[in-house]
């Protein structure tokens, strides 16, 4: 699979109307990382939660908000904005703005483990 289209990839359903198709990794463990693109609709928030490994977040689409364990401040964040959060820290972030935000997350994992 070196090349995938994006859209033929199955959109599965997340919660508050999010989805999220995998683009690489799967729960076998048959790739060292996994890379996702998640929508969310207006309103979402992702509910404070980590990972037990490195996650790379990087907004496409959308505006919003993101706040990190430890930082002093919520951030705004937008097209162009990459996230990092690194494992076991608290974390979350929400769509402010009237559309949906388009994000890639790399989780240094193949399989998606999310805590809360």
């Amino acid at each position: 699979m070196p090349i995938i289209q994006n859209r033929t990839v199955r959109e599965l359903p997340l919660h508050e109307g999010a989805t999220y198709r995998t683009i690489v990794g799967d729960d076998e463990g048959s790739t060292p990382v996994r890379l996702g693109l998640q929508t969310s609709p207006p309103g979402f928030n992702t509910g404070i939660h980590w990972h037990p490994y490195m996650e790379i977040v990087i907004v496409l689409e959308g505006e919003g908000e993101a706040w990190i364990d430890g930082e002093s401040e919520i951030e705004k964040i937008g097209p162009g904005t990459t996230m990092i959060f690194h494992p076991m820290v608290k974390h979350w972030f929400s769509v402010t703005g009237g559309t949906p935000m388009k994000t890639y997350g790399i989780h240094a994992s193949s399989k998606r483990i999310v805590e809360r």
